[in-house]
């Protein structure tokens, strides 16, 4: 790969990310009043946490039923309130056990 293929590319990464980030910072100066406005912005990172992690927990296995036993532990622990160490361990046992029920089958 050529060296100014790869800085060209690395400067655009960084505008692409810098730019929505900076763009409203530099825009509103004011606290914003609108309660959809402000509600939208606050469920933002919910919605893109769940839109990163939820096909990356189905192509993580080798089978959709222990991908989705483990993502249902892990719903099952967070709505409960659990530790974030006690969700991650809990949907991993559970992939475990499920991909090992799998393997003998």
């Amino acid at each position: 790969m050529a060296d100014g293929y790869l800085l060209t590319a690395i400067i655009v990464m960084t505008v692409v990310t810098w730019l929505p980030r900076m763009l409203p910072l530099m825009l509103v100066r004011r606290r914003i009043e609108n309660i959809f406005i402000r509600s939208f912005l606050f469920y933002v990172p919910y919605a893109v946490l769940a839109a990163m992690t939820i096909p990356a927990i189905f192509f993580a296995t080798s089978s959709i039923w222990s991908a989705l036993a483990g993502l249902i532990v892990a719903l099952i622990l967070g709505w409960n309130r659990r530790s974030l160490l006690t969700v991650a361990l809990g949907a991993s046992v559970a992939v475990f056990i499920i991909e090992r029920i799998l393997a003998l089958l």
